[in-house]
């Protein structure tokens, strides 16, 4: 779907919010003051004004310089002109439209964030970083992710299939 978006800045917002696995709020309000480039990390303000450290690989650090650079907003990393923060209305329209043109149906404005999750438990990532990088408050709310991953369904045929061979 990201690949389907043509314009640069919104390009660039989607796959930040794929990336780091932001809400829309979050990738839509961050100031540019919240990517620390020396670090390799964005600082991301989110529900019930938490603060919490995503790590940003180089490759979307120069995305994100160069998006900003396009409209230099001393608020925003994301504006669609100086001075005026991207309307909810236009994430919406480029996201759907993005959908469209991906051929991709079934899935809402948060699936980037729900694929950035399932994406690090897919690779290994415990689950307690994952709950950290997402910003939940509660463990019970990121362990949502655990059944969509192919490796835990694929773990479970595999035990399955050898207590099914013990008793078979």
């Amino acid at each position: 779907m990201i690949g389907a978006v043509q314009h640069p800045v919104y390009r660039a917002f989607f796959a930040t919010q794929y990336i780091c696995g932001l809400r829309i709020s979050e990738a839509r309000d961050l100031p540019p003051e919240s990517v620390l480039s020396e670090r390799h990390l964005l600082r991301v303000i989110g529900k019930g004004d938490k603060e919490r450290f995503v790590p940003i690989p180089d490759i979307l650090l120069t995305h994100l310089r160069k998006t900003w650079r396009k409209h230099r907003n001393p608020n925003r990393v994301f504006a669609s002109r100086p001075g005026a923060p991207i309307a909810y209305s236009t994430i919406y329209d480029v996201f759907d439209a993005a959908r469209t043109e991906a051929g991709v149906s079934r899935v809402t404005d948060h699936v980037f964030r729900h694929s950035f999750a399932t994406r690090l438990l897919e690779r290994g990532v415990q689950l307690p970083i994952v709950q950290i990088l997402m910003g939940h408050a509660n463990l019970r709310t990121t362990m949502v992710y655990t059944h969509l991953t192919e490796p835990v369904r694929e773990g479970l045929r595999q035990t399955i299939g050898t207590i099914a061979a013990d008793l078979l």
